[in-house]
């Protein structure tokens, strides 16, 4: 035999006898890309392999999902080696496709490695990994995110394992997580594949992206996929699936502990720093890193510079700066991880936050009305990053108050965007109302965003208010004089015109004085004309007029006799005209008014019936305000004094004007605030405990009693469960009969019948109560001989299913308690360990929802074994 045939010889022996050597080195896997014109993207596929394994795959072929196949290359130059033998390997391909159209790419390496636990025959089964590409002309240009965080992690038996893959969307868009079905031969779920078997749950957070197996519940190899789906004005454009391997051990070592971490709100400019740290109870030595794509982002990259490393213990430096180029509107992920140095096996532990990078307000400086139009004058933005601005506006001032972390200007603020200007060095804008014209005497209220090259929109700037002013006349006063129902007065006075030269206007004239009731009424009515033939006449008292029901809105027009024609256009202004309603121990007020100056201060003023004056007790620059400290059942007599200017320099300024007087009783019609509510469990005894309490001492004052109230599914009305009359008591035990889920408010009720409002709905969903035990002794000695379940009474059914070793079914049954005798064809089972899949339907809020339970029992069935109690998981 010659010596190159026995060489083969050997080496077919060694491959048979070790298969899992052979063809098994994947760990795990996704595809990525980057879109580079309309139908053409190039392709990363990224795998991690088993650095022993004899396996290698230089080439990978693609199969686009357009029915074409091509042949990758592995970059050598992109190889990266990773802790626990792995191995980073990078393919990069491009491919034009013929079409739009929604596309699976798909790539697959025989085989999976043996001995995956929950791949029936892993060792047979293809390693696949797939994508899917949305080529749409109406999506745009789009890449996928980048996963930054490699899957290289063990996990130890019965502590919990988290997992991010620090995804980063390059192009800004938002993402969500979910789990998914491992896949074999063309991209196909596999068949009989199961999740690991966890202790409480295993599940990824649809927002942050963390897997979290919580605990793992045996040990050994187990392959999970997880979904990265990403969305564009809310539709998914594209999906990004993870095929990783988690093996677990049965170790003493223990998992580092991080520092805690915080999301983050900051406006270009603001640093992000601060000192991550992280501490290992076995004294192990630590190494930190931090996954972000704001590490790469340019001009102003994030740093992560170590800072101390001792044996069980290391901290590094965070800081990032953002600069005008990282506004955009989703937030930025960093993932934080630490690994220890053990010699037993490596543990990690990981943690994330988001940061917002808002862009800055601008800085509105004025909004000031000329002609029919009004101009707007903004300060130097300070970059030329961004596009343009938009414009927004909406009748009157608002209340709207932005918090830290609000870009651009939320619809319900009232705001319309009225306008666009591109540029980064504008400073100004005029609004003409989209050339339909603005009205004269409406006050409108103006802020801007700057806008970037994404669409993101800054801070809102300030708030600045404006109203076309007519030039001919500029009223100055509507204030009342009088306040009476048949007998009222209201003083008007305007400013004389001038330059009417330039009309030209030479008289004589007219003034023509028009009154519409309300302060935004249309329905004016002549009531004065005012001839003269110097313009000095600029005052007027209108009476009789109800001065108590509303205010009224004038209209003073100036007309040219000779000949006829109207001067410039009609000025508009209403009083000020106050609304109050009675409150506890309080009065309540509203201001009404419609004027083209900017009021900027409201005096309430309350009649002193021991002095006979009225005293000032409070000022406002809101339209709103709330005398406090009353005693109800006694009358109250109030009016306002307004202060105003007309923006402009040249126009009048310290504008008084005094509202209707009114008169208010403060009583007893508010009920009290809503409490905050808590509810917890009891599951072994099927009740629930409902407490409450009040955040403000305050609001139980007058409580006479609560009111409690109940649903049993999310989708059902609350009704009525309980009335308590003891107002010291915040407790409720509410036995449920088998079904603890449910929804519960309260609702406080005073002496004088008012009923407050519903504190916030708190449902308690499941108590998660139904224990398989894992220890079963059929031995016939009067002491666990049959297999109990532990179950609530909130389980409906079960799908249970137990196998032995070689995955032969031995038990099955749909009943929560289980109940098995220990016998299979009627005998006793052989001693040992057992399998079990556990689909249990559960009754929740939302209905009946199942989850899925797996793991070992041990049958043990020797006479006096020396178990006495149940070993539950």
């Amino acid at each position: 035999m010659k010596k190159k045939t026995i060489v083969i010889i050997l080496l077919l022996q060694v491959l048979f006898c070790f298969p899992d050597l052979y063809a098994t080195h994947n760990r795990a896997g996704e595809i990525t890309y980057i879109q580079k014109s309309d139908l053409t993207f190039e392709i990363t596929l990224t795998t991690f392999t088993y650095t022993p394994s004899f396996a290698d795959r230089p080439v990978l072929n693609v199969e686009w999902g357009d029915n074409t196949i091509s042949t990758a290359y592995r970059d050598p130059n992109k190889m990266v080696a990773l802790p626990n033998f792995y191995r980073k390997n990078v393919y990069v391909i491009d491919h034009t496709y013929p079409a739009p159209g929604v596309y699976t790419i798909v790539v697959q390496d025989p085989n999976r490695n043996a001995g995956i636990k929950n791949i029936p025959n892993s060792v047979n089964v293809v390693f696949s990994i797939s994508t899917k590409l949305y080529v749409s002309p109406a999506i745009g240009r789009n890449s996928t995110p980048v996963l930054l965080n490699p899957p290289y992690d063990k996990a130890a038996y019965g502590h919990v394992f988290i997992h991010n893959p620090a995804a980063y969307d390059p192009d800004g868009d938002s993402l969500s997580y979910a789990l998914t079905v491992c896949t074999r031969e063309d991209g196909k779920p596999i068949e009989n594949y199961t999740l690991p078997p966890a202790t409480n749950s295993i599940r990824v957070n649809p927002v942050t992206g963390d897997l979290v197996w919580d605990t793992p519940a045996d040990t050994g190899k187990f392959n999970v996929a997880m979904e990265i789906q990403e969305w564009r004005n809310g539709k998914r454009i594209g999906v990004v699936v993870r095929d990783m391997q988690i093996e677990v051990y049965n170790t003493n070592n223990k998992p580092p502990v991080n520092s805690p971490i915080k999301n983050y709100c900051v406006e270009v400019g603001q640093p992000v720093d601060f000192i991550f740290s992280s501490v290992d109870s076995n004294n192990d030595s630590l190494k930190l890193h931090s996954n972000s794509g704001v590490f790469s982002l340019t001009p102003c990259p994030a740093t992560f510079t170590p800072l101390t490393s001792t044996k069980g213990s290391a901290s590094s430096h965070f800081r990032w700066v953002p600069c005008y180029q990282a506004v955009r509107n989703q937030p930025y992920s960093v993932i934080f991880k630490s690994d220890d140095n053990n010699s037993e096996i490596q543990l990690s532990d990981i943690d994330n936050m988001n940061i917002t990078v808002l862009g800055p307000s601008p800085g509105l400086l004025s909004a000031e009305p000329q002609g029919k139009l009004i101009r707007l004058n903004w300060e130097q933005y300070g970059t030329d990053i961004i596009s343009g601005f938009s414009i927004y506006r909406r009748d009157r001032p608002s209340s709207f108050i932005p918090d830290s972390c609000t870009s651009g200007i939320p619809a319900s603020a009232g705001f319309v965007k009225v306008g666009y200007i591109a540029g980064s060095g504008v400073t100004s804008f005029v609004d003409s109302d989209n050339g339909n014209g603005l009205q004269f005497g409406k006050e409108y209220a103006y802020r801007i965003v700057a806008v970037y090259p994404n669409g993101t929109e800054s801070k809102t700037s300030n708030e600045i208010t404006s109203s076309l002013i007519s030039g001919v006349p500029v009223i100055r006063n509507i204030s009342v004089i009088t306040t009476n129902s048949t007998n009222g007065s209201i003083y008007i006075s305007w400013k004389k015109p001038d330059r009417l030269d330039t009309i030209p206007a030479n008289g004589p004239y007219e003034y023509l004085i028009y009154r519409s009731p309300g302060v935004s009424g249309t329905n004016f009515v002549l009531v004065d004309t005012i001839s003269t033939t110097d313009l000095n006449d600029t005052t007027f008292v209108d009476t009789p007029v109800n001065t108590v029901v509303n205010g009224y809105l004038y209209r003073i027009e100036l007309y040219n006799t000779q000949p006829r024609f109207l001067i410039g256009e009609p000025a508009f202004a209403s009083s000020v005209f106050i609304s109050a309603t009675p409150g506890d121990r309080k009065v309540n007020f509203v201001i009404h008014r419609n004027v083209p100056w900017i009021n900027t201060n409201y005096d309430f003023l309350r009649y002193n019936p021991g002095t006979a004056v009225f005293d000032s007790v409070g000022s406002t620059n809101l339209l709103s305000y709330s005398d406090t400290g009353l005693e109800n059942g006694v009358q109250y007599l109030y009016y306002v004094r307004s202060t105003g200017s007309y923006p402009a320099p040249d126009l009048p300024k310290n504008l008084i004007n005094l509202s209707q007087e009114i008169s208010i009783t403060p009583l007893d019609n508010e009920a009290p605030c809503p409490p905050s509510i808590n509810v917890s469990s009891q599951c072994d005894s099927l009740f629930n405990t409902i407490t409450w309490m009040f955040p403000d001492p305050k609001c139980a004052d007058d409580v006479a009693g609560y009111k409690l109230f109940y649903k049993q599914k999310a989708d059902d009305n609350l009704e009525e469960l309980a009335t308590i009359t003891e107002i010291n008591t915040f407790k409720y035990k509410h036995f449920t009969g088998d079904v603890i889920a449910g929804c519960y408010a309260v609702s406080a009720y005073d002496y004088n019948g008012n009923i407050g409002p519903l504190s916030v709905t708190f449902c308690v969903d499941s108590c998660d109560f139904y224990e398989i035990p894992n220890v079963f002794t059929p031995n016939n000695d009067g002491y666990n001989d049959r297999l109990i379940a532990k179950t609530s009474g909130l389980v409906e059914k079960v799908d249970f299913k137990l196998f032995n070793r070689n995955g032969l079914l031995i038990f099955s049954t749909s009943n929560p308690r289980l109940d098995w005798d220990g016998t299979y064809k009627g005998k006793i089972v052989t001693p040992g360990v057992y399998f079990y899949s556990c689909d249990v339907s559960e009754k929740r809020i939302t209905g009946t929802e199942i989850f899925h339970l797996s793991g070992f029992i041990h049958v043990i069935t020797e006479k006096g074994s020396e178990v006495r109690k149940e070993v539950t998981k």
